[in-house]
């Protein structure tokens, strides 16, 4: 069979079917903020298709960064970095990870079309598998020494270090394994706290981490296994939402749902109250949904898939359940339509200088459901009164060419021990450190 011609064919395909999609009628900053506008749903029969094509950093090339503030390489040539946690010695790890197979998720041309589409964004390498350790001995900004930390997992995403116990959430199961401060390798296996969904679709596959302040529990983040539940409700069984773990038992509960695909995951300092970013739904226009930064009250519902920001239903699904659209929750805060805002951590108390003394940093990983092109930068969000306020700043630009390529896409965020901001970069498979300009 001559299948040479058939993909050709397939991609002439999908290149005409990406100028069929619409154009934003509403500037980015329309979708941001405490109020944002949302317009009226603008279906198209085909979605549109806009992805800055992944080439990754020209030679001595790195991020813009915003006034008074500096970038460098903290690590580079790694195999598609997407999360980071710190370790109480400053040793840094991250998930060399890419989604698992999925050989029932996009079956048919419109499957195929995203593949491709992901193909072009770079996320189509197959997963290392691995969590690596970064250290940097010497505090001059750059980590001297590499090694494999935990080799043979399946598709790691989240962290979560409490005691000497380290937790991974894979792309199918939580995971416990032993660890003595200071070592740069775990020999021993991990043991199984609990099974995460997962399956032949597993549409939404990261899942995220994170202990309560007293180690007791573990919050996990689960998205969605679609866009807007077309494959059936049963396949959303435990799915957008996040999970309360009790990893003694190996027993969860639904601690909030209604969540699209929560990623980032944080305690704010004030209140206490936990934090999360939500990418929300696709294929109704470059100015809908906008993805948000918002508090996770305990028996918290946010409306997917039936209503999105509050009450405003999509029709898209049916049956409806208008008693659960009744009770949805309008978020805190919109990051802008399609942005793909995934990482997340707090500045507070961590020794920035105004205007980042007091807020968020969000890695927005960029949008392909948007024309123009949203995201594919880090943010900061400032907070006033443990909440989100005012307007985004941008800290890291420059990640797309003006030919529209993309050199990089940021993901995971965190504060190393000197508090600068590390940015994980899974196209251009750079970890980037940000710090204040010295004088």
């Amino acid at each position: 069979m001559d299948i040479f011609p058939k993909a050709l064919g397939l991609t002439a395909i999908a290149i005409a079917l990406m100028a069929c999609g619409e154009v934003s009628q509403l500037p980015i900053s329309a979708g941001v903020g405490t109020h944002p506008q949302l317009p009226s749903p603008n279906p198209t029969l085909i979605p549109t298709v806009n992805i800055a094509q992944a080439v990754g950093w020209p030679a001595n090339a790195k991020p813009s960064a915003a006034k008074g503030l500096t970038v460098n390489a903290f690590a580079a040539g790694l195999d598609h970095p997407r999360w980071l946690v710190v370790l109480p010695n400053g040793d840094v790890l991250v998930a060399e990870t890419n989604a698992p197979a999925k050989p029932d998720d996009g079956q048919g041309i419109k499957g195929w079309i995203m593949q491709w589409a992901m193909n072009k964004a770079g996320a189509g390498v197959p997963s290392a598998n691995r969590i690596t350790l970064l250290r940097d001995a010497d505090h001059d900004g750059v980590a001297e020494t590499r090694t494999v930390f935990i080799a043979g997992l399946k598709s790691p995403f989240g962290m979560a270090l409490v005691g000497n116990d380290f937790y991974v959430a894979n792309a199918d199961a939580l995971l416990k394994f032993p660890y003595k401060p200071g070592e740069t390798h775990i020999t021993q296996a991990g043991t199984k706290v609990l099974d995460l969904p997962g399956g032949p679709i597993n549409h939404h596959w990261t899942k995220n981490v994170l202990a309560s302040p007293d180690g007791t529990r573990l919050y996990v983040t689960v998205g969605s296994n679609s866009n807007v539940a077309e494959n059936g409700m049963d396949q959303e069984v435990g799915r957008a939402a996040i999970w309360e773990v009790d990893p003694k038992r190996g027993s969860y509960r639904i601690f909030a749902s209604g969540l699209r695909n929560p990623n980032g995951l944080a305690w704010e300092p004030d209140s206490g109250a936990l934090l999360t970013v939500v990418n929300e739904r696709d294929e109704i226009g470059s100015d809908l949904v906008p993805d948000y930064l918002t508090s996770v009250p305990d028996g918290s519902f946010f409306g997917w898939p039936y209503s999105y920001y509050g009450q405003h239903v999509d029709e898209r699904v049916q049956p409806q359940r208008p008693d659960l659209v009744a009770n949805a929750r309008v978020p805190d805060y919109a990051l802008g339509t399609h942005t793909a805002s995934l990482g997340l951590v707090f500045s507070k108390n961590n020794g920035w200088p105004a205007p980042f003394d007091n807020g968020v940093f969000i890695g927005q990983h960029g949008s392909w459901n948007r024309e123009p092109r949203s995201g594919y930068k880090v943010i900061f969000v400032p907070f006033k009164n443990a909440k989100p306020v005012g307007d985004p700043i941008d800290v890291l630009t420059g990640f797309v060419s003006a030919e529209g390529d993309a050199f990089g896409r940021p993901v995971g965020v965190a504060l190393d021990k000197q508090a600068a901001l590390l940015v994980a970069d899974d196209v251009g498979n750079i970890i980037w450190r940000v710090v204040t300009r010295q004088p």
